[in-house]
Order: structure tokens, then sequence, then C-alpha cells
């Protein structure tokens, strides 16, 4: 089983989602490492958790901490590979870490996309993936076309605006490097609803 684009799962928390998720082929799974958030995972929930996991690489999401933190907190997490942060100043802080950097962005409107386009090349230098997301932007003519330039300079993962009918003509007319989606709550330990985000690996499946 392999899938046909390039994916991330985020804020996984719990063994249901990493099991299956793992079992597709995701590349990347990401683990929220604030203990501030809802989704926090601590260093033995994480390792209770990726014991079960093989042939996919780890990212410890941030959102507010500072990098000297971000630094200190993976310590305790030496299978991370991946640092995800919101914050751009602390870009250049971490770019000789040795870690791969993503840079997760809230885009609402078509000219934060023009401002990505004119950072791109400085994104591309320092190996930095840029993962767009928005809260109710829709992907129309022009977003697409802008989304396409910012792909064809830096690597960029799609976090939002498609469903399972809709991704692989998406990621095909973009060019993005592939898409991100998150994990989601359990009903209770080991049974939780699958079905978006199944829907759409599913349509990703290369097929035997």
């Amino acid at each position: 089983m392999a899938l046909k684009t390039f994916v991330k799962i985020s804020s996984v928390n719990n063994l249901s989602d990493a099991r299956y998720c793992s079992g597709m082929q995701v590349n990347l799974m990401g683990f929220n490492l604030e203990e501030s958030n809802k989704n926090y995972t601590s260093p033995e929930k994480f390792k209770e958790i990726t014991a079960w996991l093989s042939g996919l690489e780890f990212v410890g999401e941030f959102e507010l901490n500072h990098p000297e933190r971000i630094l200190t907190v993976i310590k305790d997490y030496p299978e991370i590979q991946h640092i995800q942060i919101q914050e751009e100043i602390h870009l250049k802080m971490l770019v000789n870490t040795g870690l791969g950097l993503i840079y997760k962005n809230q885009i609402s409107t078509a000219e934060d996309l023009d401002e990505l386009i004119l950072k791109a090349p400085s994104f591309k230098d320092h190996g930095v993936k840029l993962l767009l997301v928005s809260a109710d932007l829709e992907i129309d003519g022009e977003i697409k076309s802008k989304i396409k330039s910012l792909a064809e300079i830096c690597q960029v993962l799609l976090g939002f605006g498609f469903s399972a009918d809709t991704v692989e003509e998406l990621i095909k007319e973009t060019g993005v490097q592939g898409i991100e989606m998150e994990g989601g709550e359990e009903i209770k330990p080991g049974l939780k609803d699958f079905d978006e985000l199944a829907e759409i690996l599913e349509a990703l499946e290369v097929e035997d």
C-alpha cells in the first residue's frame, strides 16, 4: 500500500490515528509538544505511540514556544526529525539545528500568498517546507494560480480546501509537494471516527 502524494498528519494524540496513518504509509506524523495545548503529547505517551510505528518520520509541532525552549523540549523526544513552528522570526534561529523545518502559515487573502511568494526563495535556500492553512479561504482560480507560483519555488504542503473528491486534481493543478490533515479525538480509547481522513487517504492510494 502506498500513496500518490506526500502526506503529513498533524496533532496526533492517540494510537488509533497513529497506527492507521502509519499503515496507510503517510510520510510525516506530527505531535504537539507544548504542554498548554489540548493535543499535547508527553515524552512517555510519544514513546508509547511511536513504538508501534515504522516507515515514517516524526514532527514536533510548536505554536508559541521560543526556539531555545523548543530545543530544550525536543531533547526528551530523540526520535523527532522535524520541527513545525508558526513564528517566521524563529526560522533563522532553527535553520542550523540539523532538523527539518516546517513553517505553518495561516492565510486569509490572496495578498497573503503574494507576500509568501516574495519570501519563497529564502524558504527554498534554507530547506523550509511551507504549510498553508486557512479557516475560510476558498481555492478559486486565482488562489490556485498563486499557490502554483509558490510551489514552483519552494516545497508547499496544502492544509485546506480539499476533499476526497478534489484532492488529487488539486495537487496536480497547484503542483504542491503534498497535503496535511489533522488527527482527531478518540470517542473512547481505541475507538474513533476516521471517516473524512480515511476517505482522503483512500482516494490517494496507489492502485495495485
